[in-house]
């Protein structure tokens, strides 16, 4: 098979979708390998690598896009790529396709088999494709807030660890799922004070096991959130409905009720945004105030750190690349029901109930997309 990674254009986009490990791996299958000449560059691949591993080298993204029969990705293609993609052919990528009407309306019209690594499950219910991501987001989430949380950047000027004398910064996890975890690991490792907020018993039961009192949890309610809003200096949003729109979790009227120069962090902002105020921003431009409050919306968080969070995605991407490669999309899918749930688009029809539901589209059943 043609396997195709272009250079990815979304603005501060640094990671690549495919490494040169997985280029190396890919070619020992025997399959072709093309790669846009600089895709690696801002994780720290030069095309060498890619040579020496066995891969080709494209002089432009049409050229991989025509000949690849499987385009490997990372962030979702933009208009510009969707007009590229054609019938017959697989995406392999993060798509959010969700609160995107206009990219699930082109991908639908180029006929392309679009299967999306937010969507690929595991037999314990978990997102392996996401996870990696999930982490480096989460671990990023306290940092960026902490730099949105100096004066100088628009924020109250609190110290998230704070000095003898004076106390450290109140930061509010909403989410114990992989983002809430890691971005509470952090938050807690500068000294703040954290409160995670989550639904589910059981998983405050395993937080507190995990922190060993170290972290604050409370159960998740309007009333518990509304309670802790006046207290927050950073607020991270790290809810998510695999698949779907993220649930809206504050609205423009409770930021009055926050301190001016307090921080949302919004996690959940390739999936539409937890807070109302919301919008996607860039790592050039990564921070607005609404009401006073600021607002970190960046839509390619792990973009910030392109090396750590290529190689982690590599990792987790790797299996499932060389099983659509060496079988095919049909029969990859068929062997692996967790492949299969990764479907979001196939040949003109939606096959992703939860971005039908969003987007009041019919939907096609995965199983019957297999025999489309």
């Amino acid at each position: 098979m043609h396997i195709g990674c272009p250079r990815e254009i979304k603005p501060q986009e640094f990671r690549v979708g495919l490494t040169p490990d997985a280029a190396r791996e890919a070619a020992a299958h025997g399959h072709a390998v093309l790669v846009e000449t600089g895709a690696g560059l801002g994780a720290g691949f030069e095309d060498a690598d890619y040579i020496a591993a066995g891969a080709e080298i494209a002089a432009t993204a049409e050229d991989v896009f025509a000949r690849a029969e499987l385009v490997v990705k990372v962030k979702e293609p933009l208009a510009e790529e969707r007009r590229r993609l054609r019938e017959g052919q697989v995406l392999f990528t993060y798509l959010h396709l969700a609160p995107d009407p206009a990219q699930t309306r082109d991908l639908l019209d180029s006929g392309v088999t679009a299967i999306a690594y937010e969507t690929v499950t595991d037999d314990r219910g978990g997102l392996p494709l996401l996870a990696p991501m999930s982490e480096v987001a989460g671990r990023l989430a306290p940092q960026m807030g902490a730099w949105a949380l100096q004066k100088a950047n628009g924020g109250r000027g609190v110290l998230m660890g704070g000095v003898p004398g004076v106390g450290p910064a109140e930061v509010l996890v909403i989410g114990g799922g992989v983002v809430g975890t890691h971005a509470a690991r952090i938050a807690a490792g500068m000294g703040a004070h954290v409160t995670v907020l989550d639904k589910s018993l059981p998983r405050l039961r395993q937080l507190d096991e995990i922190f060993d009192g170290r972290v604050t949890t409370r159960h998740s309610s309007e009333a518990t959130l509304a309670a802790l809003l006046d207290r927050a200096d950073m607020i991270v949003g790290a809810v998510l409905i695999p698949g779907a729109t993220a649930p809206r979790l504050l609205s423009r009227t409770d930021l009055a009720r926050m301190k001016p120069g307090a921080v949302l962090v919004d996690v959940a902002i390739d999936q539409g945004g937890c807070f109302e105020t919301s919008r996607p921003t860039t790592h050039e431009a990564p921070v607005f105030s609404v009401d006073g409050i600021q607002h970190y919306c960046v839509a390619n968080m792990p973009g910030a750190v392109p090396r750590s969070a290529t190689l982690a995605l590599g990792n987790a991407t790797m299996p499932f690349l060389l099983a659509l490669a060496d079988k095919g999309w049909r029969q990859a899918c068929t062997d692996d029901p967790h492949l299969l749930a990764g479907l979001n688009v196939h040949a003109g029809q939606l096959t992703c109930y939860a971005v039908g539901k969003a987007q009041d589209i019919d939907v096609l059943s995965p199983q019957l997309a297999l025999t489309a």
